[in-house]
């Protein structure tokens, strides 16, 4: 790939820009201008005409779409192409626009059969200016510029073959070395009269593009893509293959002349310069007719170029026609299997509503016993329930009626026994003996008192479990005969 021309300018050197690097390669890297559109794809139309030396076809003519959206974030868009645009390893909707972010790697058209890779692999970066210069590939327009002034520079005129005799036979060898051949001209004569074979870069770029990467004595194949020739196959079978078959045949035909057409030519040409060679001084009637031959021959190769390009782009729009039709059926097949999923379900659906109504049954069931359950435990809880208030019940009468002081009728506060065994409060007994000495029960003389902890304990216990009303009463009642001793 030649420099890319005069792309720097004094605003960007020492920058930085976003491109996309040719993976595995230090050149035809695609350069993404801010505020540009860029286009790539076959055609002449676009901003980088790619031109596949294995597979024509790969690239369409335009093959996909780069531009910045309104944040100055760069997108890309698979413009319809034939093989497609993959971004991450994932294929890219027709006309949908996605973003792309530093380090994402993009795919146009996939890897040939006998490939692990595609032949056109980008990683999306951002490199100073100063190293992504020498690697940049050149737009389309700057080399229709260049071919244009190049084939303008080494144009070479006849008529200086035919000049007077006196310039003699050293002159005329001398102007002879100096012709260069256009594009298409492959032969190229030096003074020592050699005949050199031309490079393949100056034949015509569409016979060049449309060669067959391998030549062989018989029928020439043209190369392609795997899956488009599965894809080929494929359709064969499902509509029109007699017409599919029919155009490749025609397209391995028109190869065919291309190729003898090509061969035919530069034979013409190295007779030309033969004779060019052998005839210093004149015989320019042999010259013309020959040079005459040789522009027929070029007209004839061109308009063979031109009806293999419309072969070609018939080709292609057959294929993209039958792909259509193929997705319709697609399309057809799927609904089908999406109205026997659903059959499939609504059955699935009933089967399932069946056993939700059986095990409803099933757990009314469960329920109307648990029920009858329940009731049973609740008539047994009311029972204990009611044995419980007679329990309590009895509880409060043995508390009032055995726990309770006979002097103050409240129960004991620190209850003391007295040696006839009846109890009483300390501080009641107390009071009481300042009258009389003797049991206010049994009305014996009082000779001892013993202080009984087992029943401040219990009756302060028992005293607890009662209503808040008891416990306070019982509280003031603590406090004002302390108060009192």
């Amino acid at each position: 790939m030649g420099e890319p021309g005069s792309l720097v300018t004094g605003d960007r050197a020492g920058g930085r820009s976003w491109c996309l690097r040719r993976v595995g390669m230090n050149a035809e890297w695609l350069l993404l201008e801010d505020g540009n559109e860029v286009t790539v794809g076959r055609g002449f139309g676009v901003t980088y005409q790619l031109v596949s030396k294995i597979c024509p076809l790969m690239i369409s003519r335009n093959h996909c779409v780069l531009k910045q959206n309104a944040e100055g974030q760069w997108t890309i868009m698979d413009n319809k192409s034939l093989n497609g645009v993959w971004l991450n390893g994932e294929r890219l909707e027709p006309l949908e626009i996605y973003s792309i972010h530093k380090g994402d790697h993009i795919q146009l058209g996939v890897p040939l059969e006998n490939k692990e890779n595609a032949e056109y692999e980008y990683e999306v970066t951002e490199e100073d200016w100063e190293r992504m210069y020498p690697c940049l590939a050149p737009k389309n327009g700057q080399m229709i510029e260049k071919n244009k002034g190049l084939r303008t520079k080494r144009k070479f005129s006849f008529d200086e073959l035919e000049g007077p005799g006196a310039e003699g036979p050293s002159n005329l060898k001398s102007k002879i070395s100096k012709v260069s051949c256009e594009p298409g001209q492959p032969v190229k004569l030096h003074e020592k009269g050699e005949v050199v074979s031309p490079p393949s870069e100056y034949l015509n770029p569409k016979l060049t593009s449309l060669e067959p990467s391998e030549k062989t004595t018989g029928a020439h194949v043209y190369p392609g893509p795997a899956g488009v020739i599965e894809l080929h196959r494929k359709k064969q079978k499902a509509s029109n293959p007699s017409a599919s078959q029919s155009s490749l045949e025609l397209f391995k035909v028109t190869m065919s002349r291309i190729l003898k057409l090509k061969t035919q030519m530069q034979e013409k040409q190295v007779a030309v310069m033969n004779v060019k060679k052998q005839t210093q001084e004149g015989n320019s009637k042999m010259i013309v007719k020959m040079e005459q031959e040789l522009q027929d021959l070029q007209s004839q190769l061109c308009v063979e170029q031109a009806q293999q390009q419309a072969r070609v782009e018939q080709l292609e729009k057959t294929f993209q026609e039958e792909q259509q039709h193929l997705q319709g059926l697609e399309k057809e097949q799927g609904e089908e299997d999406l109205k026997h999923q659903l059959a499939q379900a609504l059955q699935e659906h009933q089967a399932l509503m069946e056993e939700l109504n059986r095990s409803k049954k099933d757990f009314e069931a469960i329920i109307q016993a648990k029920n009858k359950e329940l009731e049973q435990t609740k008539e047994e809880k009311e029972k204990v329930q009611a044995q419980k208030e007679e329990v309590l019940s009895h509880v409060n009468d043995v508390l009032e009626n055995e726990l309770q002081c006979i002097i103050c009728s409240e129960y004991f506060i620190e209850a003391v026994t007295l040696n006839c065994a009846h109890s009483f409060c300390s501080y009641c007994i107390n009071e009481w003996m300042k009258r009389k000495i003797e049991c206010p029960i049994c009305r014996k003389d009082i000779k001892s008192k013993t202080h009984s902890l087992v029943l401040d304990n219990c009756i302060n216990k028992m005293v607890d479990n009662l209503s808040s009303e008891v416990k306070e009463r019982r509280i003031v009642l603590i406090r004002e005969r302390k108060e009192e001793q």
